[in-house]
């Protein structure tokens, strides 16, 4: 964590030292119920409102649904809360909806996705990466390690954060690279990239959008075709098998965006900011940080534990 988001926490506890007091904050993200990226998130909420004593409800779509998410928003909206924290896959199709909370007088902080759209909708601030430019760091470190073919395997196609995150690998990277889109199954996952592999035994290297839901079937579906350790393998966010997987040398790395801190401190901005009028003058960024073999023995246990 950096030194900027180590004094936010650590001021945001002194705080919060003291009474508990109530003020009420829906969360509203398009996290899937199976994706264990959004348990994260959701650990970093539930610990802001313990920290904070607040009031929070967090809600989600059942599946990746923009009708069903806005709805959600605009239901938000009609209970007034002190804050609403809101994740913008979609800014074309949430956008309305996120306005709407705005011109009610409603704090808006957007996390995760939509760092490029929350400013225009009126938000306080926006925590999160940028995710173009995540993508094309991934890139540039694959490129250096030798890729030349590669696959970006996009569990959530039409997210734009997700799409974003394929086009700057494919800056970055250089070389040949093919979205390859799928669903949020891992067993399919798995499938289309060993199809893939097989039918072009030139990619040598695998970009996956998620740790569990793409990152882990990536390396059953490498060794499968059995290339472990010929086919260069990383992904966005942790799982513990990951981590482990990169610490013996089977994958390169994993690219965490600390998404605790994405749950944890809009809550905790938009408390304070009921409480006492405070928020931070600019955007939060979460990451991108790069685990590499040397680091992911200390990572994995804080990902087991549904830190990071």
């Amino acid at each position: 964590m950096n030194n900027f988001l180590k004094s936010t926490v650590a001021a945001a506890a002194i705080a919060f030292t003291g009474p508990a007091f109530a003020q009420q904050i829906i969360v509203v993200s398009h996290g899937q119920a199976n994706d264990p990226f959004w348990s994260v998130v959701k650990n970093g909420v539930d610990q802001a409102a313990k920290d904070s004593g607040a009031e929070v409800d967090y809600r989600a779509p059942e599946t990746f649904d923009m009708v069903q998410m806005s709805q959600l928003i605009d239901a938000a909206v009609n209970q007034e809360p002190d804050g609403l924290v809101v994740s913008i896959p979609d800014a074309d199709a949430l956008g309305p909806s996120i306005e709407r909370a705005v011109q009610a007088g409603i704090p808006v902080i957007s996390m995760n996705s939509g760092s490029d759209a929350s400013k225009g909708l009126g938000a306080l601030l926006h925590v999160g990466q940028d995710e173009f430019t995540a993508g094309k760091a991934a890139g540039e470190q694959l490129a250096k390690d030798g890729g030349k073919v590669a696959i970006c395997v996009n569990q959530e196609v039409g997210n734009v954060s997700l799409d974003q995150r394929c086009e700057g690998f494919a800056e970055g990277f250089g070389g040949q690279v093919e979205v390859v889109p799928t669903q949020n199954d891992p067993a399919e996952v798995q499938s289309k990239i060993q199809a893939a592999l097989t039918s072009n035994p030139d990619i040598d290297t695998v970009l996956g959008l998620g740790a569990s839901l793409v990152g882990e079937p990536a390396l059953k579906a490498v060794e499968a075709v059995g290339r472990t350790g010929d086919v260069k393998i990383a992904t966005f966010d942790l799982s513990a098998t990951f981590l482990e997987a990169v610490a013996e040398g089977k994958a390169t790395f994993a690219i965490d965006l600390q998404q605790f801190l994405q749950g944890y401190l809009p809550v905790t901005f938009l408390a304070l900011n009921s409480k006492y009028g405070l928020v931070p003058g600019g955007n939060v960024p979460s990451g991108p940080n790069l685990v590499t073999q040397d680091k992911a023995g200390q990572v994995v246990e804080l990902s087991a534990q549904g830190i990071r």
